[in-house]
């Protein structure tokens, strides 16, 4: 009797084009990340796990800081933060991007210098404020009118902050219009446009206890193309003209934000992060020139740029379900761990990892195990026809908003977070635990 075998299926370049440089295929359909095998993650901690490959963000760091070697560069911890991450942050030189008292306390007591962090945000609470002056923070954004007052009487007459503007350019940038912060129809920042953001700056000026250092803007996320920085740079240095033919207003510092795109599947289009820089260095240097001003420092936040590609989320299948033309993959995680697809209709492509499936491929749609209709991780995506339940799916790209966003919904826990780096895994975040959650309920 002859025994046939299935032909192996090799991994195209092109196809792990958006997994961390890492990522190997020791065994037909047994991917490693960081000389770990993903299954053997899976095994030793359990699924749904995130995967964070540590020489990836720590690449990262150092690709922007040379792209941007005369910037302050700002990792935004909204997209991900931990103690480890913040730890990387530091040994890499960068600052940090903060928009709680939350992420300001964990970063202060892993040990970060409060001097390298800015805090942001459109609605800060009492509690942030007072954490940020507490700690020593090195900037507070003024976001709205409101905070002026608040934030001078915070630090007293004798006190002394350095503050910044957050300014709406009226630019259309974004992957998504709940990701778009740049336009004028949007909470965040004030209008150059109809005059708030000038005379926010002039009633800051009246405050001696406030230093404003500088404006910033933030576009939106999920950007490819360099021309929105451009244009958001001309209007902002026009902005920093007028203040300085105004008040004699020097301002050392501008902000662009961060929101450089990255691709989630094979073939998407990336912000090329060479061009951005040489463009952008060029556009302030020509427009400061033209306006009579001095250049200011330029300040970026990269946040999903720099632990997107680096994490990988993985999922074991409960149930495959053929009902009419659809075939429905149901994994142990959905919405609760990764919300963007039901957010945003962001798409992933996951693949098998552990075994070698079927060489002949079906398109199906990979669900979650919420009660909830609009609980979809992946639509369409082509996976081997032999699927079966206790298979392992990876998705790639999961680095980003991802534990950041994960929510308690049906109780299921948020996920662990492990890192690889040279054949080792470790924790970083355990997985929330029934106990956790049993334990903030004190309603008896």
């Amino acid at each position: 009797m002859t025994t046939v075998h299935e032909p192996a299926i090799t991994t195209t370049a092109h196809e792990l084009s958006v997994w961390p440089a890492s990522t190997t295929e020791p065994h037909p359909g047994e991917l490693a990340v960081g000389g770990v095998p993903l299954a053997e993650i899976a095994e030793r901690f359990g699924t749904p796990v995130y995967v964070l490959d540590e020489a990836e963000v720590r690449d990262r760091c150092r690709t922007y800081r040379d792209a941007f070697p005369d910037a302050e560069v700002l990792y935004a911890a909204k997209a991900f933060l931990c103690r480890a991450m913040v730890h990387w942050m530091e040994e890499e030189g960068l600052g940090l991007d903060v928009c709680s008292a939350g992420e300001l306390e964990l970063a202060v007591t892993t040990g970060f210098p409060a001097g390298k962090i800015v805090l942001h945000g459109n609605a800060k609470s009492p509690r942030d404020l007072e954490t940020a002056l507490r700690l020593g923070v090195g900037r507070i954004v003024i976001d709205s009118p409101s905070e002026i007052a608040r934030l001078a009487a915070a630090v007293g007459p004798e006190g002394h902050q350095k503050v910044m503007v957050r300014v709406v350019p009226g630019i259309h940038a974004g992957g998504h219009e709940k990701i778009r912060t740049g336009t004028e129809d949007q909470k965040f920042g004030l209008s150059i446009s109809d005059g708030y953001a000038q005379h926010a700056i002039a009633r800051i000026l009246d405050q001696p206890q406030l230093e404003l250092t500088g404006l910033h803007c933030h576009l939106g996320s999920q950007i490819t193309s360099v021309k929105p920085y451009l244009q958001a740079i001309r209007r902002l240095v026009g902005l920093m003209a007028r203040l300085h033919e105004q008040h004699g207003l020097v301002l050392p510092e501008l902000d662009l934000g961060g929101g450089h795109g990255i691709a989630y599947r094979p073939g998407e289009q990336a912000m090329d992060l060479t061009t951005l820089a040489r463009k952008v260095r060029a556009e302030l240097a020509e427009a400061c020139a033209s306006a009579g001003i001095a250049v200011p420092r330029l300040i970026i936040e990269p946040g999903r740029a720099i632990a997107g590609p680096a994490g990988v989320a993985l999922y074991h299948v409960l149930a495959v379900k053929r009902t009419g033309s659809h075939t429905f993959v149901a994994v142990d995680g959905g919405m609760s761990d990764n919300p963007r697809p039901a957010l945003y209709g962001v798409r992933y492509e996951p693949r098998l990892v552990g075994r070698r499936g079927s060489s002949i491929l079906h398109p199906v749609t990979v669900v979650g195990r919420h009660c909830e209709a609009g609980d979809v991780l992946a639509t369409d995506v082509d996976l081997p026809d032999d699927v079966r339940p206790g298979d392992l799916l990876a998705v790639p790209v999961a680095g980003a908003y991802h534990l950041s966003m994960a929510s308690g919904y049906n109780m299921v826990g948020r996920p662990p977070v492990t890192a690889v780096k040279q054949g080792h895994a470790r924790l970083l975040v355990r997985r929330e635990s029934l106990d956790d959650i049993r334990r903030r309920d004190v309603g008896l």
